[in-house]
């Protein structure tokens, strides 16, 4: 009978662990035993180099990081959870050689190479924005845009005065902080902004480029930590809109969304209609390089829903597709963030307790004035300092995603983005008047 009892028993507790811990979906003997095989297939180096590959990596460190830092005291407490564990997990990770440097390369080309982010990112601008109430939209644009760029001119002056008080001085500290922080990001920011400073100075732009990423990357840490901070500390406050940015009244009630039946060609039907408006925004740029393609796409997104050109069919498989890809992929690109592309070795061997402050000053300041002047101009300050304040102080596109995770206010990508894209073509254009001038 003894012999009988034991299997049983080993069935049952395997059973009750399935039950009990779920993780991305997948129920805790499941996730363990998958686990087991990406350290196997790790171990022997045989992960195939392609998306495949790339995206089981992505699903168990991110599912796992992300159910970490949702369930550590502190950290689910006080430094911004899940989001912001299974980022800089990860990054810790792949610093310390636990994974193949092969493997990092195949994450590394999947959200790069392939632009897997952009089309993350895409798909949730389109669905945001194509979701929202269309009186509410034009209403919160409006209000938005002036408190995001009026919040970084006050973050640009606090800022610089800071390092000069600090030794640095006010054109260094412009130069190498308050811009690139504020320029949108890597690609679309400090890239082209270490190209600009090269060409006003006379020097290669690849020493002014590491520069310029060692601000950019512990300020975008420090802004996801502060959105998670933020918005836990703030949950039973008036001021904070819980996921709305406007606060709507009366007429400008928002009506709530009819759920939609989960239909598999409605996804196929969504995910093409995000992808026009991306071709759109692409072809524009074409025609005019000096606009970033993701300012033309939100603009385009935003005109169609104002003027009512999208039927409705469109508008709710594409709504249904956004929401397909945040639910399943957001913790696994967090993940590939981490992996591939935050250096927190590199970082901290670098980084100097003038510049360190001069960020977090940048962080703070932005994110106060961002909430002051939100609440100004009829916005709820907790998403008005995220949206408006801490992810212009962000990554760009990665550092969107990670901010709005962190604090909850995904729904909102469609304005972060707004913000980044278009605030950071203008502080492009001011930092190369004022590299030129001053410099």
């Amino acid at each position: 009978m003894k012999k009988d009892r034991q299997p049983s028993g080993a069935i049952s507790f395997f059973s009750n662990f399935e039950a009990k811990l779920k993780i991305v979906g997948l129920g805790g003997t499941a996730f363990l035993l998958m686990t087991l095989l990406l350290f196997v297939v790790l171990w022997m180096n045989v992960l195939p180099d392609n998306m495949g590959g790339a995206l089981f990596t992505l699903v168990i460190f991110g599912g796992a990081l992300y159910y970490l830092g949702s369930h550590l005291p502190i950290f689910k407490s006080y430094l911004g959870g899940g989001s912001v564990f299974a980022t800089v997990g990860a990054a810790i990770i792949a610093g310390l050689g636990l994974v193949p440097s092969s493997a990092i390369g195949t994450v590394r080309n999947f959200i790069s190479t392939s632009n897997f982010l952009e089309f993350y990112i895409v798909s949730l601008i389109i669905s945001a924005i194509l979701k929202m109430d269309r009186q509410l939209l034009l209403k919160s644009a409006v209000r938005f845009l002036p408190v995001a760029f009026l919040a970084m001119v006050a973050n640009f002056f606090v800022v610089g005065l800071v390092g000069q008080l600090l030794g640095l001085g006010f054109v260094h500290t412009s130069l190498y902080i308050s811009f690139p922080v504020m320029a949108g990001g890597v690609g679309a920011g400090i890239v082209p902004l270490s190209t600009i400073y090269g060409s006003a100075l006379g020097l290669p732009a690849g020493p002014i480029l590491s520069q310029l990423f060692l601000a950019l990357v512990l300020s975008n840490l420090l802004a996801i930590i502060g959105a998670g901070l933020l918005v836990k500390n703030t949950e039973q406050s008036t001021w904070n809109g819980h996921g709305d940015l406007l606060k709507a009244t009366g007429e400008m009630r928002v009506k709530k969304a009819q759920p939609v039946k989960i239909e598999f060609e409605r996804l196929l039907v969504g995910m093409m209609v995000a992808m026009s408006f991306y071709l759109i925004g692409l072809m524009l740029h074409h025609l005019l390089p000096s606009i970033n393609a993701f300012a033309f796409l939100i603009l385009v997104a935003i005109a169609a829903k104002a003027s009512n050109l999208v039927p409705t069919y469109y508008e709710q498989s594409a709504v249904l597709f956004g929401q397909l890809i945040v639910q399943t992929m957001t913790k696994a690109l967090l993940a590939g963030v981490g992996l591939a592309l935050l250096d927190l070795s590199a970082l901290l061997e670098t980084v100097t307790w003038q510049l360190a402050i001069c960020v977090i000053v940048s962080v703070i300041t932005i994110a106060l004035v961002a909430g002051y002047l939100g609440k100004i101009f009829g916005l709820y300050p907790v998403e008005s300092a995220v949206t408006a304040g801490l992810v212009n102080n962000s990554m760009g596109g990665t550092g969107n995603v990670a901010v709005l995770s962190a604090a909850n206010r995904m729904n909102l990508i469609a304005f972060a983005q707004m913000g980044n894209r278009i605030g950071g073509a203008i502080v492009l254009v001011i930092a190369g008047f004022f590299v030129t001038v001053f410099a």
